[in-house]
């Protein structure tokens, strides 16, 4: 069986990305809930568009940030939602 992973991410609008993934399957998510509602020091700087728009895909992630500040488990992505990490 093959990993998951994403192969695209379009811009679409305010915090809103069409994610496309390895299956051919793709998704709209909007990152804004999770932004304003779970403020962390490394990665609030994030709210700021400019700085949202500056994702890229490495190793099928989609990460913001040098050293992946933000990112997401490509599994809650490919089901459409985005939630904080629990430990």
């Amino acid at each position: 069986m093959r990993t998951l992973a994403v192969t695209q991410a379009d811009y679409l609008s305010e915090y809103c990305l069409k994610i496309h993934f390895s299956d051919g399957s793709s998704q709209v998510i909007d990152f804004e809930p999770f932004l304003l509602n779970h403020p962390h020091p490394q990665h609030d700087k994030y709210r700021r568009i400019a700085n949202f728009k500056k994702f890229r895909i490495e190793r099928g992630n989609l990460v913001w940030g040098k050293d992946w500040d933000l990112m997401f488990p490509v599994s809650q992505l490919h089901k459409g939602y985005v939630a904080p990490a629990t430990y």
